[in-house]
C-alpha cells in the first residue's frame, strides 16, 4: 500500500467474441499459466454448450449465473481481547465479483464429468437456476454471517 499516491486499478478489455468484460475477467479466472488461448477455448467452448442445450443466448445464461452466486456479505476474523470473533462485513461490488466468479470455478472443476468446458456449462447453468455447488456456497457464507450477527458490533 503506498503512502503517496492511491494506486489506480488497471481496465479490464472486453473479451474477443462477445464484447464484454465480465466474461473477459472469467477467461482470466479460468486461465492457468498463462494459457490464455486455452482459457478462451474452454469458456467459449462451455458457452457453446449452453448454446446447443438450452437455446438461449449464453451470454445471459452466464450474466444471470454470476448474479445468483454473488454474495452480499462474508464474516472476517478480527481479534478482540485474546478472543476471535468472526466478524460479518459487507463486501464491496469488486471482491463480490471476484468471489462469485472464483466459486463458479472451483465448483466446474470439482465436477465430476468429461470435459472442462462441459463442467463449466453445467456449472453455468445449475448457478443460473439457483442450484449447484457454487450456490451452496453462496448460502453457506449467508449462513455464517447471519449466525454471527451478534457481533456485528465489532465491525472496524
Amino acid at each position: 500500500m503506498p503512502r503517496r499516491r492511491v494506486v489506480t486499478k488497471r481496465g479490464i478489455l472486453p473479451d474477443a467474441r462477445y464484447g464484454d468484460k465480465l466474461l473477459s475477467q472469467f477467461i482470466n479466472s479460468v486461465m492457468r499459466q498463462g494459457r490464455k488461448s486455452i482459457a478462451e477455448a474452454v469458456c467459449y467452448g462451455a458457452l457453446d454448450v449452453i448454446q446447443q442445450k438450452q437455446n438461449t443466448d449464453p451470454l445471459k445464461v452466464f450474466h444471470s449465473a454470476v448474479d445468483n452466486v454473488r454474495p452480499m456479505v462474508e464474516v472476517k476474523s478480527r481479534r478482540v481481547g485474546g478472543a476471535s470473533y468472526q466478524v460479518p462485513v459487507e463486501i464491496r461490488a469488486s471482491r463480490r465479483i471476484a468471489l462469485a466468479l472464483r466459486w463458479i470455478r472451483t465448483a466446474a472443476l470439482s465436477r465430476a464429468g468429461r470435459s472442462m468446458q462441459e463442467k463449466l456449462a453445467a456449472e453455468l447453468m445449475d448457478a443460473a437456476n439457483r442450484t449447484g455447488s457454487s450456490i451452496k456456497k453462496r448460502e453457506d457464507a449467508h449462513r455464517m454471517a447471519e449466525a454471527n450477527k451478534a457481533f456485528a458490533h465489532y465491525r472496524w
